[in-house]
């Protein structure tokens, strides 16, 4: 995958990111461990896809600006390593220009 297309593809993922903190902050305080539905965070245009985690597990992997939730079968080897699998998800991190953008666009950081 080239550069470019990297960059759209982190910008993407970015994007979906930054939907999920809206839901993240749209919870009711106490219910930090309730399951919810957060959008898969890949770059596969057109997903819709719901991942259930709790609030306290969607904080766990924003925790670094690299990492991701996706649905398995979602990640894209070129631009990203799996680094957890869990039930009913997955855990990347970015690599590369990937990377770069997935922090330029960190709403945290």
């Amino acid at each position: 995958m080239t550069g470019k297309h990297q960059r759209r593809a982190a910008a993407n993922e970015a994007t979906i990111r930054d939907v999920n903190e809206g839901i993240e902050r749209g919870q009711w305080p106490g219910e930090e461990d309730s399951p919810v539905g957060f959008r898969c965070e890949c770059a596969r245009l057109g997903c819709n896809r719901l991942i259930e985690l709790s609030v306290h597990e969607y904080e766990e992997i924003r925790a670094n600006p690299r990492r991701f939730v996706l649905l398995p079968g979602h990640e894209f080897a070129d631009i990203e390593t799996v680094i957890e699998t869990r039930p009913g998800y997955i855990i990347v991190e970015k690599r590369d220009e990937a990377a770069e953008v997935a922090e330029e666009n960190n709403p945290r950081g």
